[in-house]
């Protein structure tokens, strides 16, 4: 036969029942935080944000842009990969028959939605002729509509890339200890 033995809950009485333990421990953390930071090491993360902005990182990217061909038209022939390759889904493109013979396809429509983007960058690894690049530094501004959000095709065009640090050569890799 299995001896069973009956053991004894925690939280069985009265006080915890009506959770009395737990709100006063929740109050001890937030006096001790409070008391912390009034008096002693100041570890508030609060920034007064419209006057002062936290810096992005270096390696972060920014928003898209469509790079243009010296002629002023997209580098885009409407080849569908960064589409397919966004997990997000947020890339639209409607393809035209181009009047040039060199070039078979181009972009009549070639919109973004922002609000759905998640940045990860595959859209540009996948662009076989380098069009899409993420380098201009921007960040999305917030909107009111969903439909502010669509970045067009005349957008993605005016962008312009960032300014980035030219390094050595015998640096070596940005990893590299």
């Amino acid at each position: 036969m299995i001896e069973t033995k009956v053991m004894q809950r925690h939280g069985d009485g009265v006080a915890d029942r009506i959770y009395l333990p737990a709100i006063w421990d929740g109050l001890k953390v937030t006096t001790r935080h409070f008391v912390r930071n009034l008096f002693g090491k100041k570890d508030t993360v609060t920034i007064s944000y419209p006057d002062v902005k936290v810096p992005y990182s270096p390696r972060w990217r920014g928003m898209h842009r469509l790079v243009q061909r010296e002629d002023g038209q997209p580098r885009c022939v409407a080849c569908f990969m960064c589409s397919t390759a966004c997990p997000a889904r947020c890339i639209h493109i409607v393809a035209g028959e181009h009047d040039d013979k060199g070039r078979e396809k181009y972009p009549v429509r070639f919109e973004i939605d922002e609000l759905r983007c998640i940045y990860c960058g595959l859209c540009e690894e996948a662009c076989p002729c380098d069009a899409i690049r993420m380098d201009t530094g921007i960040h999305a501004k917030p909107v009111y509509h969903r439909e502010e959000s669509w970045v067009r095709k005349e957008q993605l065009l005016a962008r312009q890339p960032r300014d980035y640090q030219v390094r050595d050569v015998a640096e070596g890799p940005p990893c590299a200890i």
